[in-house]
């Protein structure tokens, strides 16, 4: 590999985490790969380094982008919040049954599935049994109706399985049905990225294609995930041969799919998880945040080999793996990235890169920079 480039800044008191993020290239860990953290309104840490590229002729630099995979999540989770808060009935709108606002959703027993339970993993839907054209994944609008028209794989709200894709298009359907039309990327876009133009955020569920030349390549993994005994639920969602579709292309990058193709740089992604660490109003009402983030199931996943707490799209780290704060929000994204919000701190965080691993949570790159952030306080 040729000498990596580190570039970017940290303030004062956090030096520990460009040492920690230059140790991940010098174990040989990373291609190319961005750190940030924002305390409050302040940018504290915003680095980058290695390659965006595969020939390593290219240097990651402060523009460039890269897919984030379901640390996406909770930042679509939070338009969902948005659009429920406008709607009022803050102690409500999360019960309200998911087929009040997408009728075909009452499909084969699927009436009485609340918004909350589709967002925290319980709806019983987490791939396809039977074989789907893959192409299908390409056009969310028919695989959202598709998903639609399915069983349950358990009884809604008896517990989580993680829904690696599905869940975005059930979200996105649900954005739009809420919103009257408009596409949950669109509102993100519109409402919360580029509300100020002068300062805008760096991401996209959706990303145009005069933005594509600055993806960062993806170095895939090359070991399976580690999913622990094999059931017929991880079988479904990721295993078999229709599970997902052709990632990294024109159309994978373009269209909207708010589980798994968020792009971002890390100072964005970090800033993003803000609603979390409650250092970025976008206007949820009091109730609606609570209802938002209070936990919805806390146990033994049936996709995920972990015992995991959820709330409405976003995990609680009341398992620890967001760092040392059991009140902290957090997500993890196929390969590696990873963000958190911490209220206590008012810190959020993330970590992207393009060498992708085969963990399914905790990386140990992105856990060495946020052990080294909180042991910088």
């Amino acid at each position: 590999m040729k000498e990596h480039i580190i570039a970017g800044h940290v303030a004062p008191g956090f030096e520990p985490v460009a040492e920690a993020f230059e140790a991940n290239f010098r174990d040989d860990k990373e291609l190319g790969a961005g750190f940030a953290a924002w305390i409050g309104e302040d940018c504290v840490i915003d680095l980058q380094g290695g390659w965006s590229d595969r020939k390593q002729q290219q240097s990651w630099g402060r523009e460039t982008l890269v897919p984030v995979f379901s640390t996406t999540k909770p930042i679509a989770a939070f338009i969902i919040a948005l659009l429920l808060s406008r709607a009022g009935a803050p102690e409500t709108g999360f019960e309200t049954p998911v087929a009040d606002v997408w009728p075909e959703f009452a499909a084969n027993g699927k009436a009485r599935v609340t918004i909350a339970q589709l967002m925290a993993h319980q709806a019983g839907l987490p791939g396809f049994r039977k074989e789907i054209d893959p192409a299908l994944w390409l056009d969310p609008p028919a695989l959202a109706a598709e998903i639609a028209r399915k069983a349950p794989m358990w009884p809604p709200g008896e517990g989580s399985g993680y829904h690696p894709l599905t869940w975005g298009y059930l979200v996105g359907e649900l954005a739009r049905r809420l919103s009257g039309g408009r596409t949950l990327g669109t509102i993100l876009r519109e409402e919360v990225t580029h509300r100020d133009p002068e300062s805008p955020i760096d991401f996209w569920i959706g990303l145009p294609e005069a933005e594509h030349d600055r993806v960062a390549e993806m170095m895939r993994p090359r070991a399976m995930p580690l999913l622990g005994d094999l059931n017929d639920y991880k079988r479904t969602a990721f295993l078999t041969k229709w599970a997902a579709p052709d990632r990294g292309g024109a159309i994978w990058k373009t269209i909207e799919i708010p589980s798994a193709n968020g792009h971002g740089t890390a100072a964005a992604t970090a800033r993003l998880y803000g609603v979390y660490a409650g250092t970025l109003d976008i206007g949820l009402s009091p109730g609606i945040r609570e209802a938002f983030l209070k936990s919805r199931s806390d146990g033994p996943d049936r996709v995920l080999p972990f015992e995991i707490d959820f709330a409405c799209g976003v995990m609680r780290n009341t398992h620890g793996i967001y760092g040392p704060n059991p009140r902290a929000f957090g997500h993890s994204g196929w390969g590696g990235s990873l963000a958190l919000g911490d209220p206590d701190r008012q810190l959020s965080l993330a970590y992207v890169m393009n060498r992708q691993s085969n963990h399914l949570q905790g990386d140990p790159r992105a856990r060495r920079l946020v052990e080294a952030v909180y042991g910088c306080f």
